[in-house]
């Protein structure tokens, strides 16, 4: 099947791959739809990066709607203007990127990759598997982001040259997306949800690096599809060997009896000055009185329906509710702007690398959320409340519990973040503290769901922050 027939024969190509798509995809850590059952797939694209009929490994592109029960099949405009082509597929199901090896059969170190055999249609007889195990097929992505240009409904870009002969390793530690080294220089993250636009872990590291920010590995290349419409597929940026996550950073602090001070002063630092930049690199607005009296609405709505799912909150309803009404309608003066920030920041988006400075991470956002959600401009407190929780699981994770520990990191940090700012984060108290509440309540949520014995991290936040203000 050549890449001219790939466009021909999409139609027999799905019904072939559905059977063993529907058992493999739930079985994806990276797949969002777990405990629902696959009902259905749509082939939103396909092309052959590699032709599949050759001797030697092929490699299928996919973008295939999956649909799933209780999924909306409603919907909504936005701005007046009707929805677009791949929101709709959303609508009867999430979009994901697939990159499918296909060959008469895989060697012995491709069996964990193995998808099946297919049975009938155009690959009929031939062996599917998770591509971007096999380090030719992975090597091919690197050459393809070598060369800028198209290929079929793929566009391939760059920033800067791209050194080619690395050998590629698929990084086992992501979650809701896939990401590839290469040659412990590289890094190749692959969005498995993808969305219509431009993600914001293109967009906004595109900026910072614009704007001279070195707190973020900058995009070397990237690659992106125009069927149906722009939406971006995977980026390439160096990768920070030997650097360590903040969340086991502060881990082995604790471990180790050891203060975390100084590491949480110059993330703060750190922090600020992302900030900054993306403050001078894009548009910001002063926070209105409409803007937070929707944030707060938001926000009560978010603790309905946790205190629907977890009962445990409902002793704390009314202290809950306060910290969010006490932001409705209130202006700030000064620095109450929004802006766009990162969206899901905590200790496991940062990095210290080997020089001792910090890095920032993983600018998609929260991926659950909705692009458009993702992209809007919101109060840099919302990175720092992020920050903040952080500090807090951290030191409730090691046993015993040690919440000094993590009062005096949350103040380093906040003073840090003054520091190269000017501005101190406490002084905006009443929409750090709904801030704050808001994630906790998402963290009762989340805990009561997959780790209950977890649950008394965030419930002790919640008796804090439902507490007098101050």
């Amino acid at each position: 099947m050549s890449e001219a027939a790939s466009t021909r024969t999409p139609v027999a190509l799905l019904p072939s791959l559905s059977p063993l798509l529907r058992e493999w995809l739930p079985r994806q850590r990276w797949f969002a739809g777990k405990g629902h059952p696959v009902t259905g797939f749509a082939l939103v694209a396909a092309v052959e990066l590699l032709p599949v009929d050759s001797v030697g490994p092929g490699l299928l592109h996919l973008l295939l709607r999956v649909r799933q029960p209780g999924q909306a099949l409603g919907l909504r405009t936005t701005a007046g203007h009707p929805p677009s082509a791949l929101c709709e597929a959303a609508a009867g199901g999430d979009c994901y990127q697939l990159l499918l090896g296909v060959r008469g059969a895989v060697p012995p170190y491709l069996a964990p990759a193995l998808i099946g055999r297919v049975a009938e249609g155009p690959l009929a007889g031939r062996t599917v598997y998770e591509g971007l195990h096999d380090p030719r097929l992975a090597g091919l992505l690197l050459e393809r982001l070598r060369t800028p240009g198209r290929f079929g409904p793929l566009r391939f870009e760059r920033a800067a040259p791209v050194p080619g002969g690395l050998r590629a390793r698929v990084l086992d530690a992501e979650q809701s997306n896939s990401s590839l080294v290469y040659g412990n220089s590289l890094i190749l993250k692959i969005f498995r949800r993808v969305y219509p636009g431009i993600n914001p872990d293109l967009e906004l590291p595109l900026a910072l690096a614009r704007a001279g920010c070195g707190r973020v590995p900058a995009p070397i290349a990237w690659f992106e599809s125009d069927t149906p419409e722009p939406c971006t597929l995977g980026v390439l940026q160096p990768f920070l060997r030997g650097s360590q996550d903040g969340w086991r950073l502060a881990l082995k602090a604790l471990a180790d009896g050891d203060d975390f001070i100084g590491e949480a002063q110059a993330l703060g630092r750190a922090t600020a000055e992302v900030h900054t930049a993306l403050a001078a690199a894009l548009p910001t607005v002063s926070l209105s009185g409409s803007q937070t009296r929707h944030l707060a609405t938001a926000m009560n709505e978010r603790l309905d329906a946790a205190l629907r799912a977890v009962p445990a909150l409902l002793p704390y309803v009314r202290g809950l509710r306060a910290a969010f009404d006490a932001i409705a309608g209130a202006t700030f003066d000064g620095d109450g702007r929004a802006q766009r920030i990162h969206g899901d920041l905590h200790l496991g988006q940062t990095l210290h690398t080997p020089d001792g400075g910090w890095s920032v991470i993983d600018f998609e956002g929260e991926p659950a959320r909705p692009l458009d959600e993702r992209r809007r401009v919101q109060p840099p407190v919302r990175d720092i409340a992020g920050i903040l929780r952080s500090f807090d699981y951290a030191a409730r994770s090691y046993r015993p519990w040690n919440p000094a520990w993590a009062a005096r990191c949350r103040a380093a940090y906040c003073e840090g973040y003054a520091d190269a700012s000017g501005s101190d984060p406490r002084a905006e108290a009443e929409l750090l503290r709904a801030y704050e509440t808001d994630k906790a309540v998402y963290e009762v949520v989340y805990e009561a769901r997959h780790r209950p014995d977890w649950l008394p991290v965030p419930m002790s936040a919640i008796q804090r922050l439902a507490g007098p203000a101050g």
